[in-house]
């Protein structure tokens, strides 16, 4: 039996893993990412597809390859990613296929992401729904009927960029305002600069130009007053952010992903007012605002699907999962040579 290789790569890290049509994981790995050169990336993910082959023809393991990159995704299967040193206009998708010998699938993580959630995680069986990952940086995986906005450009969804204050934001300008303003490198410099600014705090105890996200979060979780006002603020300019975004797609749910998914209990509160205070009222009732359980594994998901439902993404409604886990290996082989 055939399965998908689904490769999710990062800035820092790519996994890889064999998951089937049911979304059962075979088999994993995770390796660090090699930037000594533009090409190494590339050559990492051949080789995770042969190791997780287990020496057997790829073709006979695998249906086809779905790849998720921290970028831009160009129609041709191109990657622009800033992160990826040489990622320009990087022809990873005519790489890989010339390297495998099997149909290769390339898309944004953010996109992604919200194909995992809708297949097997909170976002289940929803026609409308946004996956906001929040991270290093903060991006979203919009769905709306069914079908992912692009956008002109392939850039709908750099949520990073949206605005959420009426200061001014010296930071914003490299990264985007509510990115400055909420993400996780956002959190620690906050926190460092208050500390600098001489606030009482527990984290005072640590080496301030080395504070993290993480020891804000774990102060907050001890009551911290410091580390609590940080993740109210950060989750009050996140409410503007989602209320922004129920106003104008009107969601059935979002979906908070990414690294500080795992300390949502931390802000989640205080985005919820915000949200309800600026969002439009009728969006706002109704909408759902949930935390994802599907961590680090939901953009494999969403490759796994992408080699399932090979045209999901360009012009046909996304489908149910019923009909998601039952397409077969002629028909996926068949759309990729007629395309």
């Amino acid at each position: 039996m055939s399965h998908a290789l689904a490769v999710d790569l990062g800035g820092t890290k790519c996994s890889a893993a064999v998951i089937g049509r049911n979304g059962r994981i075979l088999a994993r790995r995770t390796v660090p990412v090699d930037l000594t050169s533009a090409s190494t990336p590339v050559f990492q993910i051949v080789q995770l597809a042969r190791d997780l082959a287990s020496g057997k023809n790829l073709s006979d393991v695998y249906v086809g390859v779905g790849v998720a990159v921290p970028g831009l995704v160009r129609r041709n299967g191109s990657v622009w990613a800033p992160n990826l040193p040489g990622w320009e206009k990087m022809p990873l998708a005519r790489r890989l296929t010339r390297s495998l010998g099997i149909p290769v699938r390339v898309e944004s993580d953010r996109n992604a992401a919200v194909l995992g959630e809708c297949w097997l995680g909170a976002a289940h069986g929803k026609s409308d729904a946004i996956v906001l990952m929040i991270g290093t940086g903060i991006g979203a995986g919009i769905l709306s009927g069914r079908r992912i906005i692009r956008g002109a450009h392939e850039l709908s969804g750099c949520a990073g960029w949206l605005t959420v204050t009426r200061e001014e934001v010296h930071a914003a300008l490299g990264s985007g305002e509510l990115e400055s303003l909420a993400a996780g490198p956002a959190i620690a410099r906050v926190a460092q600069q208050r500390l600098r600014d001489g606030e009482a705090s527990t984290l005072a105890k640590l080496e301030t130009s080395k504070i993290t996200a993480h020891d804000v979060a774990s102060a907050a979780r001890h009551g911290d007053a410091l580390a609590l006002d940080i993740f109210n603020r950060a989750g009050r300019y996140l409410g503007f952010a989602v209320a922004n975004l129920v106003s104008l797609l009107d969601p059935e749910v979002i979906v908070l992903g990414g690294g500080m998914a795992s300390v949502a209990d931390l802000y989640l509160p205080s985005l919820r007012t915000a949200m309800f205070e600026r969002a439009q009222p009728l969006a706002a009732k109704q909408v759902k605002i949930v935390v994802s359980k599907l961590a680090e594994i939901v953009n494999l998901f969403g490759c796994a699907r992408l080699v399932w439902e090979p045209d999901i993404n360009l012009s046909q409604p996304i489908a149910t999962r019923r009909s998601s886990l039952n397409p077969g290996t002629k028909n996926f082989r068949t759309r990729r040579k007629n395309r």
